[in-house]
């Protein structure tokens, strides 16, 4: 087999030499027409594709490691098209976790996974979190031939009646969030500090023993939280509102609080842990990336999916 020969870019000359390291980057010159020039090694997509997902490096390091420009790297991943496709779902069967997150103010990524499996269902980048954008999403995978045993979702009450037909479980976690993001960390009321205490235990709780002690709370308190106070413009305002809105919520949640408890839901899930942790891994590789554009970020959450 013949020795591979050197040759200048500028004339195609093989009358070349080294003419010393740079950066630990080998450089040549040419002895016809006196043009220097480096040892260049090519770089394809997917290994620079490979690297930002799987080794989750940077543009920088990642020019760094290859001995090029990070102008040559983004060039690189522009030549990468990647598209979701809705894949065959015939066969699979199970609890669906949905969701949306968002990146920036304009747009975000509404996303359906499996939770025995963490497969991805459906992907599809939104600019508002719609009713709609979810009903499209389950009759996409669901004509895609999964079927539905139920869902998860994190508290959007318009999907509760849009998805009436399903077993639909409300995220215990996020139920807990909310109470404490109305009634805030520090506590002075021991009513809102027995509401707050109670909703910690969801998780530990049959449906029957919460509802218990919530109905006992509520009768304790009721006079409590309906109480009244008259302003100067005349006008009656309930005295504690933020306490109102809680026992609202908690009345509306409480019938999807705990349907992983029944007999034809077993191995449902009580929290939407699954996949706020798909969400989580995602911003991290984001993050390295913070210079992307909006396209080229859709496609990284595309490929990344994909290859999860």
């Amino acid at each position: 087999m013949p020795m591979y020969v050197k040759k200048c870019p500028y004339c195609v000359s093989s009358n070349v030499k080294r003419n010393g390291l740079r950066n630990h980057v080998q450089h040549y010159k040419c002895k016809c027409c006196n043009q220097q020039f480096q040892e260049r090694h090519k770089v394809s997509v997917e290994d620079v594709w490979h690297e930002c997902l799987e080794l989750k490096q940077t543009i920088a390091e990642i020019a760094k490691r290859h001995h090029i420009s990070v102008s040559t790297v983004k060039r690189i991943l522009r030549q990468k098209v990647v598209t979701w496709e809705q894949p065959s779902l015939w066969g699979y069967a199970g609890y669906v976790h949905l969701d949306a997150t968002y990146r920036g103010h304009t747009w975000g990524i509404l996303l359906a996974i499996d939770d025995a499996t963490g497969k991805v269902l459906y992907l599809a980048f939104i600019r508002h979190e719609t009713t709609a954008a979810y009903q499209q999403a389950t009759d996409e995978f669901r004509i895609a031939g999964y079927h539905i045993r139920g869902i998860v979702v994190d508290g959007k009450k318009e999907l509760f009646s849009a998805f009436s037909i399903y077993p639909i479980q409300m995220c215990q976690f996020h139920m807990y969030q909310i109470v404490e993001r109305y009634l805030t960390k520090h506590l002075k009321m021991i009513a809102s500090r027995e509401s707050l205490a109670l909703c910690s235990y969801l998780a530990y709780l049959d449906k029957h023993d919460f509802i218990d002690e919530y109905n006992i709370w509520k009768q304790k308190w009721h006079d409590f939280v309906d109480k009244r106070t008259t302003h100067k413009d005349g006008k009656s305002y309930y005295l504690h509102r933020r306490l109102r809105t809680v026992v609202k919520s908690l009345d509306f949640y409480l019938p999807h609080l705990f349907t992983y408890q029944l007999p034809e839901c077993n191995g449902m899930p009580n929290t939407n842990n699954k996949i706020e942790g798909t969400f989580t891994d995602l911003k991290k590789n984001l993050n390295n990336h913070s210079g992307l554009t909006k396209e080229h970020r859709q496609q990284f959450i595309i490929e990344y999916f994909l290859r999860t």
